[in-house]
């Protein structure tokens, strides 16, 4: 039996230019809705080709543009899904977070930084550093991020196997729908992807990517494409 779960990058959306990302509030642009549309109703497509089913639970991380594109995702896919859909959102899922300073630009985290003498000089490019992480209350690094999105995803992975083959869910693809930093360094921790790839590698608004678990074999993907990191793209 092969378990399917879909990772999702959220819609583009009203992002605070030079903030990291992190736990902003802000909801889809018009442009970034109607892009998930397309993306999810190519991904029906797929489905259909393969008779596949969806799992009516869509599990979403608790910020507003993840919400969005699951709740997308169910009006564009509802007659793929087993029973009557449903989205229940998980902190588990979110992006990295940068406790404290969450929702401040770049340069005022650093003039914070730099004001506080038991703090020290952050590295270059702190801000995509897997490892480093800014030392405020509830912050955290995209590793430690990454590791919670592998866990929910591992968690998931253990309760179908407990049930595999005599669960009514057996066979229906999972939608989980999150960010795109803490997906990929989560795909790192699942030996999906290797770590020189996180810097490569990024992901298309609202795509989905397939990962597809078989006992005793490593997991496959199964359908969509990483998207190649350009220096003119929006972080994360």
């Amino acid at each position: 039996m092969i378990a399917r779960i879909a990772l999702i990058r959220h819609g583009a959306y009203e992002q605070l230019k030079n903030v990291p990302s992190a736990l902003q509030p802000f909801p889809l642009t018009e442009e970034g809705e109607q892009e998930v549309r397309q993306q999810a109703r190519t991904f029906g497509e797929w489905l259909t080709r393969n008779g596949l089913r969806l799992d009516p639970q869509v599990d979403s991380s608790t910020l507003l543009r993840a919400w969005q594109t699951a709740m997308i995702y169910i009006e564009e896919l509802r007659e793929h899904f087993d029973r009557e859909p449903q989205v229940v959102s998980f902190p588990t899922l979110c992006e990295r977070s940068v406790g404290a300073v969450a929702n401040l630009p770049v340069e005022e985290i650093e003039r914070v930084l730099a004001l506080d003498p038991r703090f020290s000089t952050p590295p270059e490019n702190w801000k995509s550093d897997s490892d480093y992480c800014l030392p405020f209350d509830g912050a955290e690094s995209l590793l430690q991020a990454g590791q919670r999105v592998a866990d929910h995803i591992q968690a998931w992975r253990s309760q179908h196997s407990i049930f595999e083959g005599n669960h009514e869910g057996d066979g229906l693809v999972k939608l989980l729908v999150g960010h795109g930093a803490s997906i990929r360094h989560g795909a790192f921790h699942l030996n999906v992807i290797q770590f020189c790839d996180i810097k490569r590698l990024s992901m298309f608004y609202g795509h989905p990517i397939v990962l597809e678990f078989s006992n005793d074999q490593p997991i496959k993907k199964g359908f969509g494409e990483w998207k190649q990191r350009q220096t003119h793209d929006v972080p994360d």
